[in-house]
């Protein structure tokens, strides 16, 4: 992996090792990068493998607080397996995932101008803008992880990402790995020269919007027929789920789940309340073929 202009680039980073495998791997690794880090809870507990949304969201505020009092150039959580991470800019506001994987897109994409970046469908269609701007195309993947990881293992795939958490580093694995995330993140950064506040400030927002409506086993196959109907002569795309796309480039998709009684909805707009409208739409829709 390339990791020239780090020992030269003075960086400071916050890493919270969230008491995970990740503080088993980051001492010798961070010895090797020249990078100057500060790392808190590095010890092993082996009695919290999982950690809630709640204690997540907590320790990424507790680490924005660190970065911004301590001045680094951004802060980067650990999950306790050392398969995802979270980010905080340097003005210690946390990165939301959705976030994090277009501020990584961009700078991946800006370096390399040319290859293939492996997305689930369920993520932003701006991420298509900020791929083709710098030369590269983003490749459509189904939301299951094996399907990211088989597109990653293409050797014309330069990253791949699920917007949540989990960031795939081709030259060096096709799976999930954050320490991997981790390194290649501190290398784009030092190379480019700006601050992930002004990276996240040039690409476009986001409004993409979820809903899970919950519905019965018996009818699954029935709403997903009642979809594709109320379609019409909309353009369908079925790489997973329905995507059904608007003339004006808004879009819906709906997705029934493996295990659950529940069919997933994500729908996005230009704006929050474009995409609420569709999402109101289609939900309806869902919810006539379940009575």
């Amino acid at each position: 992996m390339d990791t020239t202009g780090i020992a030269e680039s003075g960086l400071k980073v916050v890493i919270d090792a969230s008491n995970g495998s990740a503080g088993l791997v980051l001492p010798s690794l961070l010895g090797r990068l020249g990078v100057d880090a500060l790392t808190i809870n590095p010890g092993l507990d082996e009695s919290r493998p999982t950690e809630s949304a709640d204690t997540r969201r907590s320790g990424l505020v507790r680490l924005g607080e660190i970065v911004a009092s301590a001045r680094a150039a951004f802060g980067v959580r650990f999950d306790p397996v050392g398969e995802r991470i979270s980010l905080v800019d340097e003005r210690g506001r946390i990165v939301e995932d959705d976030r994090a994987l277009l501020v990584l897109l961009d700078l991946v994409a800006a370096e390399r101008r040319s290859g293939g970046v492996a997305l689930p469908v369920t993520t932003t269609r701006i991420a298509e803008q900020v791929a083709a701007y710098h030369g590269t195309q983003v490749e459509w993947t189904t939301t299951s992880p094996d399907d990211l990881t088989r597109v990653c293992r293409e050797e014309t795939t330069i990253f791949g990402g699920d917007g949540r958490g989990g960031f795939i580093v081709p030259e060096f694995s096709s799976v999930f790995d954050g320490t991997a995330a981790f390194v290649r993140l501190v290398g784009l950064v030092a190379r480019t020269q700006l601050t992930l506040s002004q990276i996240d400030a040039r690409i476009p927002r986001a409004h993409v919007l979820r809903r899970d409506l919950a519905t019965p086993w018996a009818v699954k196959g029935l709403v997903m027929r009642r979809v594709v109907e109320a379609a019409g002569d909309r353009h369908v795309d079925t790489t997973d789920g329905v995507r059904v796309v608007e003339a004006d480039g808004r879009w819906v998709m709906v997705l029934p789940d493996p295990s659950e009684a529940v069919t997933h909805l994500w729908a996005e707009g230009p704006d929050d309340a474009s995409a609420q409208a569709l999402l109101d739409e289609w939900s309806s829709v869902v919810d006539s073929a379940g009575h």
